[in-house]
């Protein structure tokens, strides 16, 4: 009886135990989506502050530059009235017209004024113009690097065989992200490559099989022997992207570090994103000095490689100048930080891609920038030196991506609205890339 009561009593003190772990973990999971929201918050706050700030900066600027000319302009009609026979010459104008306000006075003008406005609106054009640099820039950059990545497109012929253009491997996928490698892979096909292979863990398998039958999808990634079982495939693959749902189990980022140093001893361009991000940040040497190489960070995954790297806190403030930086420091690495333009550097020189999108922001659009930049990156590098004009290949495949991209989103924003999704861009890849490159 006293042992039938002490049994009871312990299974009513287990109970409790269990009971207690719950709600501790509830409490615990509670705090961290409050402490993950907050986070959010503040960094929308932290984002918006600093778009109000370089607004504000961007107005101060543009009125100093018309006050600058109107100096200017009053400098040199005091310079024409003292030395009449000497006649100003019209500066030439590389940027937009800026028509300058007549003033009115009513229906009556005064001649000697008109005179001298004329004079004044054709000496201060060329000193505003210098607020419209910044668009100029990115706008040569569209129309000097679209043609080369042209350039770098093969043709269809029936004189291939399959596999010729691309044979692109993505090293990612498990139980709880399987979206994503597939999002790259299939993007990877829909761009232009003939096979796309997906090495993921036995748990994602099946799943990514279902999403399509286009896709070879291998179960290895979480296997003993899983380099191995990758490296048999490595001679058989033109470019490597590694990320796109990977996740963060040791024994899974350990296989895809070693795969990286295998794939890198075949010189073929590795594309790292997402959670391969991840290990670059704790282990920059894996890829530092490879310049096939291409990283593909948002601004968060950016921040922890700067950091990473320069171990000072990032200034957001002149994002170009830290790409540029982390580059040079990653060995002229390719970076492209997506953001509100994507900036694309080799260290050596900066490219920006301010090809229209839409604020529509799913999930997923970094895997199709990732999946299409590995057949692009394939392209260029394989391409002559005279198809890119002496560029970094890796500049030019990292443009295409990231307009194509943008195209995808733009167009797919116009049919979907709010309901866009990664699904609905990946279906406009081919009007897309036929309006951007074919064209």
């Amino acid at each position: 009886m006293a042992s039938s009561s002490s049994s009871r009593a312990k299974r009513f003190k287990k109970r409790f135990t269990n009971l207690s772990l719950e709600k501790l973990m509830e409490k615990f999971l509670e705090q961290s989506l409050e402490a993950e929201e907050n986070f959010y918050r503040l960094e929308e706050q932290r984002l918006q502050a600093e778009d109000l700030r370089r607004e504000t900066e961007h107005s101060r600027e543009l009125h100093m530059l018309q006050m600058l000319g109107q100096m200017f302009a009053g400098i040199t009609r005091a310079a024409a009235t003292q030395s009449p026979a000497v006649q100003p010459t019209r500066l030439s104008q590389s940027g937009p017209h800026i028509p300058p306000v007549r003033p009115s006075f009513g229906n009556h003008s005064h001649p000697a004024f008109e005179a001298e406005f004329a004079n004044s609106s054709q000496q201060a054009a060329p000193v505003i113009e210098r607020s419209f640099t910044l668009g100029r820039t990115a706008q040569r950059n569209m129309d000097s690097v679209l043609p080369l990545v042209k350039n770098t497109i093969p043709p269809l012929t029936s004189k291939k065989h399959k596999g010729q253009d691309g044979r692109i491997g993505v090293i990612g996928g498990c139980q709880e992200y399987t979206g994503a490698p597939y999002f790259a892979a299939i993007s990877a096909l829909k761009v232009g490559a003939d096979l796309s292979h997906v090495f993921c863990t036995k748990d994602a398998a099946t799943v990514i099989k279902s999403y399509s039958p286009e896709l070879i999808v291998h179960p290895v990634l979480d296997s003993p022997n899983a380099v191995e079982e990758i490296e048999k495939w490595l001679p058989r693959l033109h470019s490597l992207v590694v990320g796109p749902g990977l996740g963060r189990e040791d024994v899974i980022l350990k296989a895809a570090k070693e795969v990286i140093e295998k794939s890198k001893s075949r010189g073929i361009p590795i594309v790292i994103d997402a959670d391969g991000l991840w290990l670059i940040a704790k282990d920059p040497s894996l890829i530092q000095f490879y310049q096939r190489g291409i990283l593909t960070p948002n601004f968060m995954e950016f921040t922890r490689l700067y950091e990473a790297m320069h171990h000072r806190p990032l200034d957001s403030t002149d994002l170009k100048s830290c790409a540029q930086q982390l580059s040079l420091a990653m060995g002229n690495v390719t970076i492209v930080l997506k953001g509100e333009e994507d900036i694309i550097t080799d260290g050596n020189r900066v490219l920006s891609c301010i090809h229209s999108g839409s604020g529509r922001r799913c999930g997923g659009q970094g895997d199709l920038l990732s999946g299409s930049l590995g057949v692009f990156a394939h392209w260029a590098v394989s391409s002559t030196p005279d198809a890119t004009k002496g560029m970094n290949p890796t500049l030019v495949a990292a443009f295409a991506a990231t307009s194509l991209t943008r195209q995808c989103n733009r167009q797919a924003f116009d049919r979907h609205g709010r309901a866009t999704t990664t699904s609905d861009m990946i279906q406009e890849i081919c009007t897309a890339f036929r309006k951007l490159f074919e064209s």
